[in-house]
């Protein structure tokens, strides 16, 4: 039997580590592709050692317990928009990033998902940070 490719090792050993996370008979299960990508950026960097998944973990309870102080139902609706706050106060928190730089990010975004179509792909322009 081969090892797994280290991709599935570390989704495997995430799962393992973090409690609560939405999972299926293979894995995590997403309802949209921003979950999948806040899964992977946070599994990205526990790989590289900015933190490890008892960090995360502890992260991410306090944040689910703040969202439930603040009227969060914790249907298992809102899982994954806990799961991208704790991956900005971490980036913050280690120094990667800024909540000034993330603020302005979301705001650029915000900017970019509203002049474009449905359907079509946002892409960020340097006028969308103005």
């Amino acid at each position: 039997m081969k090892p797994a490719p280290p991709e599935t090792a570390a989704v495997a050993e995430a799962t393992r580590q973090v409690p609560g996370i939405p999972c299926g008979v293979e894995g995590p299960v997403f309802k949209e592709p921003w979950e999948a990508q806040a899964f992977a950026m946070a599994v990205s960097l526990q790989q590289r050692g900015v933190f490890t998944w008892g960090e995360w973990a502890g992260l991410l309870g306090e944040e689910i317990k703040r969202a439930q102080a603040a009227g969060d139902a914790d249907t298992g609706e809102t899982y994954y928009h806990h799961w991208l706050a704790t991956l900005e106060r971490i980036v913050a928190m280690k120094g990667l990033t800024d909540h000034e730089a993330l603020s302005r990010t979301r705001h650029a975004w915000e900017h970019a998902a509203a002049r474009t179509p449905h359907g079509t792909p946002i892409e960020l322009r340097d006028d969308d940070f103005h």
